[in-house]
């Protein structure tokens, strides 16, 4: 659905985006992240064919970003951080003027109007001003505005910034419940709970060159190293004549709490629970020790930062 190739970006001397190469299939969410000025809303202006890229291609929904920009816009519904909404108009207003502005027909406008304000739950507020409506509401509404066309490519741009706690959930569920077969979402956020929650492909973006992407556990192996597993005991406890199965290594003992980096648990497991139970080790629990896209974010961006920065050719 969209497929990207060293797609770069330049502004005179500036580098703002350089060599993307991503693909992201129908169905899936890709979250896009990194710092401020890394590349993103540039990355989301050029799939959207507002900018012209310096260099490489990409196609949305089939459709090349140059070639057949008219086609990418009909193709994609955009969510960006400041939503454009207009404060005098009513709910039902705004979704009817950007149903001309997709140039649907009077009937499927007011179709695809009613539908979204009472899928997103603003039904009620529908001729109230926009500028009465809350943050939360006013976010939803700009989602409803970005699906009028029924677009199969969302791009959302910090979806939920500045957005109270209640709010943000609301908006998540509702973005995790328009992902369909027929529908791919990409996401810009800092927010890196939320894309965990949501993506299921991870891109980290920095200086405008992509670091790194896959699926989250895929991300967790490389740049955290095999899983670890924590053993809860009852007491203290010396692990000593404890023998380790084969590609089994103890990363830390504190007390009461052992861990174990295993290279193929479904595989070791079994046996690192007999080895344990044979030295009568007073064990409660053995689990997988909790790893997150925080962790793995934080690494690869101090690495990054560590490296010199890339020459602009």
């Amino acid at each position: 659905m969209i497929e990207t190739y060293d797609l770069t970006k330049h502004f005179d001397d500036f580098q703002a985006v350089e060599g993307v190469t991503l693909r992201v299939e129908p169905g899936q969410i890709l979250a896009l992240l990194g710092q401020n000025g890394a590349g993103k809303t540039t990355t989301v202006r050029m799939l959207t064919a507002i900018l012209t890229p310096t260099r490489g291609w990409a196609r949305v929904n089939g459709f090349d970003v140059v070639e057949q920009a008219e086609k990418v816009r009909s193709s994609v519904g955009v969510l960006t951080e400041q939503h454009g909404l207009y404060p005098r108009m009513s709910g039902e207003e705004y979704l009817d003027f950007f149903g001309q502005v997709y140039r649907l027909p009077p009937a499927a406008r007011t179709q695809r109007s009613r539908y979204l304000l009472e899928y997103f739950g603003i039904a009620e507020a529908a001729k109230k001003r926009v500028g009465e409506y809350s943050k939360g509401m006013k976010q939803k509404l700009a989602l409803a505005r970005a699906l009028m066309h029924e677009p199969p490519v969302l791009l959302l741009d910090e979806p939920t910034s500045a957005m109270d706690p209640e709010s943000a959930r609301l908006v998540r569920d509702e973005i995790a419940h328009l992902k369909s077969s027929q529908r791919t979402i990409v996401i810009c956020t800092h927010n890196l709970a939320e894309a965990e929650a949501l993506a299921d492909i991870i891109a980290i973006i920095y200086r405008g060159r992509i670091l790194l992407s896959g699926t989250l556990e895929a991300l967790k192996e490389q740049i955290l190293g095999p899983v670890e597993y924590e053993a809860q005991l009852s007491r203290p406890w010396q692990p000593d004549g404890l023998e380790l199965p084969q590609g089994v290594e103890m990363t830390q003992h504190n007390g009461s709490r052992l861990r174990f980096r295993v290279k193929r648990p479904q595989e070791t497991n079994p046996e690192l629970l007999r080895r344990l139970a044979a030295v009568q080790a007073p064990l409660v629990t053995l689990q997988e020790a909790p790893r997150t896209l925080e962790q793995v974010y934080l690494k690869v961006m101090a690495e990054a930062q560590k490296a010199p920065a890339p020459v602009l050719q």
